[in-house]
């Protein structure tokens, strides 16, 4: 995740709608926000079709000198995704109107220059213009992860338990987006 550091100059990225060609530069940008960062936790066995998860709404690409350095999607809530649930709770029938914000990340040599913030803008802009609100979860240990969403004035929903195979469960924040504007 992106994260402002002392001296690291602001950079205003070119984020453009993610086109097929643009797979494999994600994947190897994302092999090392894996290797540095465990993220994802689980490494996918086909990490191309990892960055294109059932539900898919639209995915965005940060690029900075020409070069991929970030990604994000925008999926319709799936089954046993907790953050609709908590959100949707709050309005209707859990998940209703609620878009999730998934696969963001930005690779370890591009952090510091405001490019998490950047694309989780445009995600949460995209969320918008379908008529959806845009929530999301992370794993609950990711502290840099945490700090983004919360510097970005994301609202925290609640913690909860999200079952990610029948072996494996993790806590997760969960966080619905800020007002726009």
């Amino acid at each position: 995740m992106s994260d402002r550091r002392a001296g690291a100059q602001a950079v205003d990225p070119l984020v453009r709608e993610r086109v097929p060609a643009d797979l494999d530069a994600c994947v190897r940008v994302l092999a090392d926000v894996h290797a540095g960062d465990g993220y994802p936790t689980n490494w996918p066995a086909e990490p191309a079709a990892w960055l294109t998860p059932s539900g898919l709404l639209g995915a965005w690409v940060a690029e900075a000198d020409g070069d991929v350095v970030g990604h994000v999607a925008l999926c319709g809530p799936g089954a046993g995704d907790v953050a609709p649930g908590m959100w949707g709770g709050r309005v209707g029938p859990a998940g209703e109107g609620a878009a999730v914000v998934s696969r963001l990340f930005v690779g370890p040599g591009a952090r510091g220059r405001g490019i998490g913030a950047v694309l989780l803008d445009r995600v949460a802009g995209a969320a918008r213009e379908r008529g959806r609100w845009p929530v999301l979860d992370v794993v609950a240990t990711d502290a840099g992860a945490v700090a983004l969403y919360e510097r970005a004035g994301w609202e925290l929903l609640g913690v909860g338990e999200q079952r990610w195979s029948a072996r494996q469960t993790v806590r997760v924040r969960c966080y619905a987006g800020p007002e726009p504007g």
